[in-house]
């Protein structure tokens, strides 16, 4: 169990925002409603999620990585 204010705890904390934030960007009603403010507060999902959408590959490899650090090395 990963630790919250740890390094990798933050980290994988961070990956599963980003995936979620792009995940939600594919629901059309989630979208207009979570995702619609490009600044503020709500503006770090419409960040995340475009940070999802086009490092979908770095992303993908990363919570690879991150899965494996976690189930086997920690």
């Amino acid at each position: 169990m990963t630790n919250a204010y740890s390094l990798d705890g933050i980290l994988v904390f961070g990956l599963l925002f980003i995936c979620t934030c792009a995940y939600l960007k594919k629901v059309p009603r989630l979208n207009s409603w979570l995702l619609s403010e490009k600044k503020g507060v709500w503006g770090v999902f419409y960040k995340a999620a475009v940070i999802g959408t086009r490092l979908h590959i770095a992303v993908a490899l990363s919570c690879l990585v991150m899965a494996f650090y976690v189930i086997f090395l920690k």
